[in-house]
């Protein structure tokens, strides 16, 4: 049996992870199949095997892959030590979604997850690692509103946890609907509108406020 080497073994995921986005993109997580994600990545299912537990693992592992990049650009604005989180958390939400718009790896992933992935039989379980990524984001998303709040970017009385959650919908929202009809809006030109718009609301709508606590 021939050895493979490490950098191999790292081309053929590779290959794995690619032939698994345009597979689920085209079928639909439910529907596609790892030999149909073998022969798309001209592999063994053995191979697929070898790098990855079932179709399942192999979706997250898709998934994760594609978060690395603003896991980055997000721990920056995460940093208690950061001077302007606020600032941070707008390059953040900016890229995001001028990555959705030019970045063709991206748009499947965004694509597959809200339009292509059935929380229903089989694909269960994945609901339950979906809302743990989303409880994971919310949380870090409300730690960068706290350091903005810290300094003074944000006003003190902001409630964070409905903040986190108006600003997940927004963005998310805003994601679902240009991949549903790409020619509504010119994402990437108006990214940068959108993420200013948000940001405003954070620092001065009243219904982002702490509510005063019934005597």
């Amino acid at each position: 049996m021939v050895r493979r080497t490490k950098s191999e073994a790292m081309e053929t995921r590779t290959q794995i992870l690619d032939a698994a986005e345009r597979v689920f993109q085209r079928d639909g997580v439910l529907s596609a199949s790892l030999n149909d994600i073998a022969t798309q990545a001209g592999v063994t299912r053995g191979a697929i095997y070898w790098h990855f537990k079932n179709k399942h693992d192999l979706f997250m592992a898709m998934v994760e892959r594609g978060r690395l990049l603003f896991d980055i650009l997000s721990e920056k604005a995460e940093d208690p030590e950061e001077p302007d989180p606020l600032g941070r958390l707008a390059e953040f939400m900016t890229f995001l979604l001028q990555q959705v718009v030019n970045d063709p790896g991206q748009r499947r992933i965004f694509e597959i997850i809200f339009h292509k992935c059935e929380f229903s039989g089989d694909n269960l379980c994945l609901l339950g690692m979906q809302r743990e990524k989303c409880r994971e984001s919310s949380r870090r998303l409300g730690q960068v509103l706290s350091n903005a709040i810290s300094r003074e970017q944000l006003p003190a009385d902001l409630d964070v946890s409905r903040a986190v959650v108006w600003l997940h919908s927004q963005l998310t929202g805003m994601i679902m609907y240009w991949l549903l009809d790409n020619e509504c809006v010119d994402l990437a030109e108006e990214a940068d509108g959108f993420v200013e718009t948000c940001l405003f609301s954070l620092a001065h709508s009243p219904s982002l406020r702490q509510r005063p606590r019934s005597a």
